[in-house]
């Protein structure tokens, strides 16, 4: 498997915050509340979780806890899942690169 390009600090920052607010709207959707209902589970603001989700803020350790206790599942599956988000979108970059070519 080919190893990813090395990222400055500041692209893997934004890579995963992107990707982990992506996690957190699957999560969501998937349960199909709004952002309100996820808030009020999670003792979050609502506003925040839409940062959160648009990749605007950086979740905290308490705040990912607070996320995965919502949803229900541990801090390290929805580390995981974000991960596996993640994987993918450099997979699909790289097939997309190889249809270009």
């Amino acid at each position: 498997m080919p190893r990813p390009t090395p990222r400055s600090p500041s692209q893997t920052a934004v890579s995963l915050t992107r990707h982990l607010g992506a996690t957190v709207r699957r999560f969501r959707e998937g349960r199909g509340w709004s952002q309100e209902v996820l808030a009020e589970k999670a003792d979050l603001n609502r506003s925040y979780v839409g940062e959160l989700e648009r990749g605007e803020a950086i979740a905290s350790l308490i705040t990912l806890e607070k996320l995965a206790t919502a949803f229900g599942v541990s801090v390290s599956h929805l580390l995981a899942q974000t991960e596996r988000l993640a994987q993918h979108h450099v997979v699909a970059g790289i097939q997309l690169t190889s249809i270009a070519c």
